[in-house]
């Protein structure tokens, strides 16, 4: 409802007033009168009377309309009332518009990601703040500037021509998998996951490839989606601690999720464009998802298409998983020549999976005083209390060093 009003109305914060105008009117009548034919049209067609009543008090009509490049007959382009059987399609089309939008390349990375889980995934502000942890006041105001910035540099509510369509989708997909991301591993908190942003991420995935089909590097990140998210309720014990890979029972894996998830990743590379980055990770989490035991995972071709994703798209991110494939294959030994050399070069500071995947690797190597120590490098800079836990747990699992105690 919220995409559809702002099509027709063209101003985020014109639509949102108005549909919560509509809410309360709803709240009003409803219980009295009885639902409407159709609840979806009457709250937007409401919204958008309701916009328009707030425009009229507020401005003169004539120079809102010249604003917004609008000045043919009122009753026509902003009155005409919305279908009582809407298209469900246009529908759809109104919300691929909105993501776009969103998502468009004038706007900061920060500024997307944010926009979208406000006005597309429904977030409220308070929770996008704890995301990018910043205070509830900083993040109202970033979302102004940015519905502000697509108001004034009149940003267009459409889905790019084909043309261009690979410049803008890139910055689309990015910002839907940081989404299921910050579900599936927060960034800060408490919680170990929030699987409502892993649903929303994988329906707006969903979406996209319905809307756009065909698409490879759509239905890798869908695949990729998908197969991560059939994991999760593996992922932490009774108590909602982490779990890692070799700890999970994978009888709690979520089978129509890796099946399809695997499907898809077979679509995504026998499409003829390109391989991109989002479906050779799929291909990586299929791997994963789809070993009967740890043990038998197929570790030479994740590691092998850890090396393919590094001549595509490297990262030090992607450096340091795919040394940690490496130590699986060739022993713990290379492994942590290239992780120190990650450290040396200074890329992932503050990132605390670095120094504890040097500690994961000098355990492996019994070099127990050391992994400690590392340990205690990676503890600070961790956000999350379950990801803490973990590394907790797996120091004790270590011999400590002398007169040396966790930190907190």
């Amino acid at each position: 409802m919220l995409a559809t009003l702002i099509r027709l109305l063209g101003d985020f914060e014109l639509a949102e007033e108005g549909l919560q105008d509509a809410f309360s009117a709803a709240l009003e009548r409803w219980p009295d009168g009885g639902l409407p034919a159709n609840p979806r049209a009457w709250l937007v067609n409401t919204g958008r009377y309701k916009a328009i009543d707030r425009l009229r008090r507020k401005i003169s009509l004539r120079s809102k309309l010249k604003q917004v490049g609008a000045e043919a007959n009122l009753d026509q382009q902003l009155c005409m009332p919305v279908e009582e059987a809407a298209d469900a399609a246009e529908i759809e089309d109104d919300r691929l518009r909105l993501i776009f939008t969103c998502c468009h390349p004038a706007l900061a990375k920060e500024a997307r990601v944010a926009l979208t889980l406000r006005v597309v995934c429904g977030l409220s502000t308070p929770a996008i703040a704890k995301v990018f942890l910043v205070s509830e006041q900083t993040m109202a105001q970033r979302l102004v500037r940015a519905k502000g910035k697509i108001r004034d540099a009149g940003i267009p509510y459409v889905v790019p021509p084909r043309a261009i369509l690979g410049e803008r989708l890139a910055g689309v997909l990015a910002v839907v998998y940081l989404v299921f991301t910050e579900g599936y591993a927060p960034s800060a908190g408490e919680a170990a996951m929030r699987p409502e942003l892993c649903e929303e991420a994988i329906r707006l995935g969903r979406l996209l490839d319905q809307l756009l089909p065909g698409e490879a590097e759509i239905e890798g990140l869908l695949a990729l989606m998908l197969l991560h998210a059939a994991r999760l309720a593996g992922r932490t014990d009774g108590a909602g601690d982490l779990l890692l890979f070799d700890e999970q029972d994978r009888s709690v894996w979520d089978q129509m999720r890796i099946a399809e998830g695997a499907a898809l990743v077979e679509r995504a590379l026998s499409l003829p464009r390109a391989i991109g980055p989002y479906a050779i990770q799929a291909a990586i989490a299929a791997l994963h998802a789809q070993a009967p035991h740890y043990v038998e995972t197929d570790w030479p071709q994740i590691a092998g298409l850890y090396q393919v994703l590094l001549r595509i798209q490297p990262s030090p991110v992607v450096e340091l998983n795919a040394a940690a494939a490496l130590s699986m294959v060739d022993g713990p030994h290379r492994a942590l020549e290239l992780v120190d050399a990650l450290i040396f070069r200074g890329d992932l500071g503050g990132y605390y999976p670095l120094p504890a995947a040097r500690a994961d690797l000098l355990a492996k190597l019994g070099r127990n005083d050391e992994a400690l120590a590392a340990y205690q490098i990676a503890i600070p800079l961790v956000r999350v209390e379950a990801e803490r836990r973990l590394l907790h747990r797996r120091m004790a699992m270590l011999e400590p060093l002398p007169g040396v105690r966790e930190t907190g």
